[in-house]
C-alpha cells in the first residue's frame, strides 16, 4: 500500500500478544494429547482397535502422530498469519485497515480521519483490563462500514493518537 504525498505512518496496531499466546498455549496442549494417551492407555485396548491389523502398533503410531502434528502446524500457521496481517496503519491522513482472511484472501480498507464521527473503546473481563487490551471501534460519516479492530493492544493509547492525529487534520 502506497502512501499519499506528505503523508507518515504514526502507529501499526495489531491483536495484543496474549490472544496469539493463549493459541499457541492451546495448540501445545493438543500436541501433547495423544502420546499421553498412548502412554496411559491399556495395551489391550491399543491392540483392539479396529485399524490395527497386524499388531504393529509402533508404526502406526508414528504415523498417526506425524499427521497430528502437521495438522497442528498448518493450524499455528493459520493463527500466526491471522494475527500478524491484521493490522491497522494510522497515518496522519488516514487508518488502514488490513485483515487477512485464510491464507489467500485480504481485505483492505481505508478512511480519511475527517470522517470520524465516535470512537468506542471495549474492555471486558478482570484479564483485558489488568493487561490492557480490548476492542477499539471507530464509527464513520456516511454510510461505510464501522471498523473495528478486535483485542488491540492499549486501545486508550491508540484512541488518543487517533484523535491527536484528526485534530492536526
Amino acid at each position: 500500500m502506497e502512501l499519499e504525498a506528505g503523508e507518515h505512518v504514526i502507529k501499526e496496531v495489531r491483536k495484543h500478544w496474549l490472544v496469539f499466546f493463549v493459541a499457541v498455549l492451546f495448540l501445545l496442549a493438543l500436541a501433547v494429547v495423544p502420546v499421553l494417551m498412548f502412554v496411559f492407555a491399556p495395551a489391550e485396548l491399543i491392540r483392539s482397535l479396529p485399524f490395527i491389523i497386524s499388531g504393529d502398533i509402533d508404526v502406526l503410531f508414528v504415523f498417526l502422530l506425524l499427521l497430528w502434528f502437521l495438522v497442528l502446524t498448518l493450524v499455528f500457521f493459520f493463527i500466526w498469519t491471522d494475527y500478524y496481517l491484521d493490522v491497522w496503519i494510522i497515518t496522519n491522513h488516514r487508518i488502514i485497515d488490513i485483515e487477512q482472511k485464510g491464507f489467500f484472501r485480504r481485505s483492505i480498507s481505508s478512511f480519511r480521519l475527517d470522517r470520524i464521527q465516535d470512537i468506542t473503546i471495549n474492555v471486558h473481563g478482570f484479564v483485558r483490563t489488568i493487561i490492557g487490551f480490548g476492542d477499539i471501534n471507530v464509527e464513520t460519516a456516511g454510510q461505510g462500514k464501522d471498523f473495528t479492530i478486535p483485542n488491540a493492544a492499549h486501545p486508550e493509547m491508540v484512541k488518543q493518537l487517533i484523535l491527536n492525529a484528526y485534530n492536526k487534520a
